[in-house]
């Protein structure tokens, strides 16, 4: 089995679980790949019995390894997912923080989950990702999110209005401080905190949340995830910013942008006794209650 192995950042208090999980990959018949900045956080902290390979660019890996493990949190597997894009490699989130909705395994968990992975005790779970579509080329060549998309005003603005299409349909003009697309992935992210509803996954659906709306009537909607959205946004600035996921930039408040369900999907490993409805009620305390 052949892993590659995903990350930003280490703290002294990751190191033993890394290393545990280095002393796992030793035993296993296969070639391990890290991310070359990755490794260089590594090295000297982290003993591996068989000296690695490294990596840059997916083209490294493509075809190469059975699985991605991107460690760390949420926000390490959309950077992995902005790496790999579309080359199908499927990825196993290995959580060293708190929250972690999107992670297989947790670090209290490394050696059986390991084991779990080398004996096919796994599932593979689609999710889809947003694409957005601009004259700009805004976000280059991989203009797709797995969260959400997100529009927001830049600190000197009052709010935007954001008027939005549904298949050429008018939808809504937002009075809002932004306005956020999310995929079912992405409904327990940013949207969740703006009262948006969870979504599962593989309902087929996108939602869309305003961000502080100025009209107390305007809530989210759910809508088919084969749905263009187009949106047009104005403000008392020339500027806002657009995010997709972790990434934003910069734009003039005179382009038009359209969001669609990119044309293909990134596999999540899903481990045995690892459901979406156990793990929000894990992540956000449901059922905490002396009644139960």
């Amino acid at each position: 089995m052949n892993l590659a192995l995903f990350g930003h950042t280490i703290t002294d208090q990751m190191l033993p679980y890394l290393q545990e999980f280095a002393d796992k990959l030793g035993e296993v018949n296969g070639t391990t790949y890290i991310f070359q900045p990755f490794y260089q956080l590594l090295e000297g902290r982290v003993r591996f019995t068989k000296p690695p390979e490294l990596y840059l660019v997916p083209l490294d890996i493509c075809g190469k390894v059975d699985f991605l493990c991107s460690i760390g949190g949420d926000g390490t597997i959309l950077d992995a997912v902005a790496l790999i894009g579309n080359s199908g490699i499927p990825i196993i989130g290995v959580n060293m923080g708190r929250l972690g909705f999107l992670s297989s395994m947790s670090k209290d968990e490394i050696t059986p989950a390991l084991d779990d992975i080398i004996h096919n005790r796994y599932s593979l779970e689609d999710r889809i990702l947003l694409e957005l579509h601009s004259k700009e080329g805004l976000f280059g060549d991989f203009p797709c999110a797995l969260n959400d998309m997100t529009i927001y005003k830049s600190d000197l603005q009052t709010m935007l209005t954001i008027q939005t299409y549904i298949n050429d349909e008018f939808l809504n003009s937002y009075w809002a401080d932004g306005l956020i697309v999310c995929t079912p992935t992405g409904s327990t992210a940013y949207s969740l905190s703006c009262t948006g509803p969870i979504v599962t996954p593989g309902s087929e659906n996108v939602v869309i949340t305003p961000i502080a709306s100025h009209n107390l009537t305007v809530r989210p909607i759910v809508v088919r995830d084969d749905s263009l959205i187009r949106i047009v946004v104005k403000g008392n600035g020339e500027e806002f910013f657009v995010a997709l996921d972790s990434r934003k930039e910069k734009v003039r408040t005179s382009i038009e942008l359209t969001i669609t369900k990119a044309g293909f999907s990134i596999q999540l490993v899903r481990l045995p006794g690892r459901h979406f409805f156990k793990t929000i009620r894990e992540k956000l305390n449901w059922g905490l209650d002396a009644r139960n």
